[in-house]
């Protein structure tokens, strides 16, 4: 299917024409029928005995309804654009093509209707005038009259080819549909129809309502008529949805693939065109998007930059279009979305300064120049603000886990690294490792484990450096210069060899804290000689490596079960060392506890220990 929307002056004959082309009357609303005047969204289509399907959204031409002609343009693939031969060029056809501009459409046709009134040529002339310099620039041209039927058939020839020839939508991409109605069918319940862009939609899928953010299942889809089950586009649809209310659903609204599209309510955009001399936007301009309409809060930015804070967030992706409308003065000017979340800017000059870089950046999401603006992304925020990033990474880019960094940011970033590691050394020569936690918060990444990534990729930092990513090294959650992760430092060490040479004769008569600490021993030192396997820790007992299997030594060479003084005089030490050593014997397996707290060696029923 191909869908087609009109464009034109009030009764220039647009939804003639369509009635012409489709045998239906695009006018469903009784009083637009006594009016004579479209004042809602047609929609009609018709099936070439030759071609593909082609839809029609028909819209209305007077300027009263503009935001409703709108709604019916900006979500669809091509467009007629239709001048009356006997009035010429009028300002809703000048509206509607700024419109049609703004939005970025640029397959299309210039139909001159009521040929058969005026002579079509000075019609077609003046138009292609107007069409220059927009994205409807040499689009095909005819003129047709309705009512003698002359030109129809070259039309339809003309719409065949375009369809044709309109690059294939993908079926792979997130669905956004526009909501253009919602109603209510007896014995159905709720259904919403919009234009389907890009995507495919299948009966049991569960999408995002938009903006609210509810989920919506899909109970049902029909496509010209007739129940489907699956809908890939480009096509209008009509979607039943299951437990949402028809009157909690509005134009405007949209379903929405889950987390493949960016809500949003703060987003940078640039101009699309220079504004015409002495006209500037408004400070509250109307934003349109697709079938959405938003009040809006506008900052400049730059000649053609500025920021939009919306009053009702938009799902967006970047490189999308949006029209911004001044009620007052008619202005219509496009804009393409730069950035969906935008950084604050607060100090003096970040306003011009975010100008030059929105100047400055590509209008379509590209992965690289994303980066390069805001540092490092997720894969998955790269690709829910429409940016592909293929497996593995786009090319360039750094890659730690499921984070993407800009090459220049990570550099910077390890060289800042480097130089916080040997910070915290001479700060903390006892134990100079610096936790991954407090190097995040240093460096203000958003995950610790973006630290040890940086580590263990490839280092960029210049040569002659005091200290290089290179030299790093992680160690059981710490950053250490590779020089220091396998020894001691020397005042540790020292402390460490008084501490064994006391325990020689008495390996389980652990120092207390005081006494430890009077050999250098605090609780930083004691952690880090754990770390390091040195240390053994029993609640607030340390004593050296491989006491466990020494105590269970001894323990197996007394008299079971025993009690805790028998286990302490056996070990040499006070209950203050031997209950915290048994209880993670216990815990470990090695003795077993009976209920009257007297323990036995596990697996130790073979052993010549005597037993009680």
């Amino acid at each position: 299917m191909h869908v087609v929307a009109t464009a034109g002056h009030v009764d220039h004959g647009k939804s003639t024409l369509v009635r012409a082309l489709t045998g239906t009357d695009p006018d469903r609303l009784a009083e637009e029928r006594r009016r004579g005047l479209t004042i809602d969204l047609g929609f009609v289509w018709t099936t070439p005995a030759d071609g593909e399907p082609l839809a029609f959204v028909d819209v209305p031409g007077h300027q009263r309804y503009l935001a409703t002609a709108l709604a019916g343009v900006a979500t669809a693939p091509t467009v007629l654009l239709v001048v009356a031969a006997d009035e010429g060029w009028m300002p809703q056809s000048q509206e509607h093509l700024q419109a049609i501009d703004a939005f970025g459409v640029r397959s299309g046709l210039l139909v001159v209707t009521r040929a058969d009134l005026a002579d079509p040529a000075p019609a077609l002339a003046a138009a292609r005038e107007r069409l220059a310099g927009t994205s409807l620039e040499g689009v095909g041209a005819l003129a047709v009259s309705a009512r003698t039927g002359a030109g129809l058939d070259a039309l339809r020839g003309r719409l065949a080819a375009l369809a044709a020839a309109h690059p294939a939508a993908d079926p792979d991409a997130p669905v956004r549909l526009w909501l253009d109605r919602s109603f209510s069918v007896a014995g159905a319940g709720t259904v919403v129809t919009g234009t389907l862009t890009a995507g495919r939609l299948t009966v049991g899928d569960t999408l995002d309502l938009a903006p609210h953010g509810r989920p919506a299942a899909v109970r049902g889809l029909q496509c010209l008529g007739r129940r489907v089950d699956a809908v890939t586009a480009p096509a209008r649809v009509a979607v039943n949805l299951r437990r949402v209310a028809h009157t909690d659903v509005r134009r405007g609204d949209a379903l929405v693939t889950p987390g493949g599209w960016w809500r949003t309510g703060l987003v940078d955009v640039r101009l699309t065109r220079p504004l015409p001399d002495g006209q500037r936007l408004p400070a509250e301009p109307l934003v349109h998007c697709g079938t959405a309409v938003t009040s809006a809060r506008l900052r400049r930015l730059g000649p053609e930059a500025a920021r939009l804070r919306l009053r009702t967030p938009l799902d967006l992706h970047l490189g999308d279009r949006l029209l911004l409308r001044d009620p007052g003065s008619r202005l219509l000017a496009g804009a393409v979305v730069l950035d969906v979340e935008p950084p604050e800017l607060t100090r003096r000059g970040a306003g011009a300064e975010r100008g030059r870089r929105l100047a400055a950046m590509p209008a379509g999401p590209d992965a690289l120049a994303v980066l390069r603006d805001v540092g490092l992304a997720r894969v998955d925020t790269l690709r829910a603000r429409g940016v592909e990033v293929p497996e593995g990474g786009p090319p360039g880019a750094v890659v730690v886990g499921d984070w993407l960094l800009d090459p220049d940011h990570a550099r910077r970033l390890r060289r800042e690294l480097a130089a916080e590691v040997a910070a915290y050394a001479r700060d903390h020569p006892t134990d100079p490792g610096l936790p991954l936690g407090v190097a995040r918060q240093r460096l203000d990444l958003p995950d610790a484990g973006l630290v040890a990534g940086l580590v263990a990729g490839p280092g960029s930092a210049p040569a002659g450096e005091a200290l290089t990513v290179e030299e790093l090294a992680v160690e059981g959650g710490l950053l250490y210069r590779r020089a220091e992760a396998d020894r001691l430092p020397p005042a540790v060490a020292e402390a460490l060899a008084r501490l064994r040479s006391a325990l020689r004769a008495t390996p389980f008569r652990a120092p207390s804290r005081p006494q430890l600490a009077a050999w250098g021993l605090t609780g930083q030192t004691l952690a880090l000689l754990v770390r390091r396997g040195e240390l053994e820790r029993y609640g607030e007992v340390h004593l050296p490596a491989g006491a466990a299997e020494r105590a269970l030594a001894r323990l197996r060479a007394i008299p079971r079960p025993f009690t805790v003084g028998e286990a302490c005089r056996a070990l040499g030490t006070s209950r203050r060392v031997a209950i915290p050593l048994l209880e993670a014997l216990d815990r470990a397996g090695a003795t077993r506890r009976d209920a009257a707290g007297r323990r036995t060696v596990a697996g130790g029923e073979g052993d010549a220990a005597p037993t009680r």
